[in-house]
């Protein structure tokens, strides 16, 4: 498969993937101490069931084009201490790792029942952050040197 089309599909994924937990996190959050509980916790499950059908195969989508655009670079990952670019690409990967491990967690206690609403949120917000440390280092790889 083409560099070009892997790239799209990466971006478009990660779209996908980076709006719907900004908008849990953000526009949610925020507009939580404004409707009643009930109404929240309807809406919560409701975005939650949705998300659970379309997340999966964002998040294939997602991680099978990155695999496939780390392959271009396995030489750099193969000495992530040899430059900038490397060490920002590894670091990368690792917290895209962590943020399957934290969808797969969440997936998990979903299933068993144990998701509750505070568990929820902090998980959301540890993706959020995750998701925003990925962004600026996929900016910061092609221009930050040392």
């Amino acid at each position: 498969m083409s560099y070009g089309l892997l790239l799209s599909l990466h971006l478009l994924a990660a779209i996908a993937f980076a709006g719907t937990v900004f908008f849990e996190v953000v526009m949610l959050e925020g507009v939580r101490r404004y409707v009643p509980h009930e109404a929240m916790r309807a809406v919560e499950r409701a975005i939650g069931n949705r998300a659970v059908r379309i997340m999966p195969w964002a998040l294939l989508t997602l991680y099978a084009a990155g695999i496939g655009l780390a392959w271009r670079y396995r030489a750099a990952l193969s000495q992530p201490f040899s430059s900038s670019f490397s060490l920002l690409l590894t670091l990368k990967i690792a917290l895209a790792a962590s943020v399957l491990a934290h969808f797969s967690m969440a997936m998990i206690w979903r299933r068993r029942g144990t998701l509750g609403s505070r568990r929820s949120r902090r998980l959301h917000l540890s993706v959020f952050c995750h998701v925003l440390a990925i962004v600026l280092l996929a900016k910061g790889m092609f221009y930050l040197r040392w």
